[in-house]
């Protein structure tokens, strides 16, 4: 069977996992796709995606730092997509190339599915206004939380992602907010870290009086990156999940957008955690 060529696009890129869950989503729905990762240069995105495009590529996903850059690429992109102003999934088809975002379907699925967690009536905060928290926001308030609120370091950003978004939480009944990470209100639910503040090797940037006792606090990374905000949660009496669920998920979607076929996520989330965890 001749195989339909994919990637993943970032800087950094080796550590991706995405190569490694879209080959088994392949073998077990008995799709051909080939699926590789690609380093790009900081100014060479578009460069990339032009290059992989003329190699025969049908898609790619992207991360850090390419998501903004990859929505000014779509010709056309979803209503996500389109809120985010940012993209994690590209499709390369007869009419240009389509974008979508698929990170916020990926962590509400992984929270509401895998980890036997409501959000509808109840109160969450996203730390972060950057690519990845703009990704999840729209997903997030359509599970119809009480309240919602963007904190980030730059209030003014946060403000920013809000107003986009303003809409759609009036859709769905939603009391959304910004606030500055100094001034962020308490206590939540839901706490869901959207910054690469472990990455960076800062500390945790909330209080812990965020977290209500027994609160659901996931990190949008995994592996060491997600270390040190897990640690944190448990610390203070919340339940800690990384985001390796999220990123099985959100992968199932793109696979879905590409091929037309939904793979089956539960299988491969937990034999990628075994592996995880054997090698920790």
């Amino acid at each position: 069977m001749s195989a339909d060529r994919y990637c993943v696009m970032g800087n950094p890129v080796e550590h991706s996992r995405s190569p490694w869950i879209h080959a088994r989503f392949g073998e077990l729905t008995g799709q051909g796709v080939e699926y590789g990762k690609r380093l790009v240069e900081p100014s060479g995105f578009a460069e990339a995606v032009a290059a992989f495009r003329a190699e025969g590529g049908k898609g790619c996903n992207v991360t850090v730092p390419f998501k903004f850059e990859a929505a000014a690429l779509a010709a056309r992109s979803t209503p996500r997509a389109q809120l985010a102003r940012a993209c994690n999934t590209l499709r390369f088809d007869a009419e240009g190339i389509f974008g979508d975002n698929t990170d916020g379907i990926g962590l509400v699925r992984d929270i509401t599915v895998n980890a036997a967690t409501a959000v509808a009536g109840r109160d969450l905060l996203l730390i972060g206004a950057g690519g990845a928290a703009a990704g999840v926001l729209a997903p997030l308030l359509e599970t119809g939380p009480r309240r919602l609120v963007v904190a980030n370091r730059t209030r003014d950003r946060a403000a920013d992602l809000v107003s986009r978004h303003a809409a759609l939480a009036r859709r769905h009944g939603v009391e959304l907010a910004a606030s500055g990470l100094a001034d962020v209100p308490s206590a939540f639910d839901v706490v869901v870290n959207g910054t690469a503040s472990s990455l960076q090797g800062d500390s945790v940037p909330v209080p812990p009086g965020v977290l209500r006792p027994g609160a659901l606090a996931c990190d949008m990374m995994y592996g060491a990156a997600a270390r040190a905000f897990l640690q944190w949660a448990q610390a203070h009496g919340a339940v800690a999940r990384d985001g390796l669920g999220m990123l099985v998920e959100q992968a199932a979607e793109s696979f879905f957008l590409w091929r037309g076929v939904r793979p089956p996520s539960a299988q491969v989330l937990a034999e990628l955690r075994a592996i995880v965890d054997g090698q920790a």
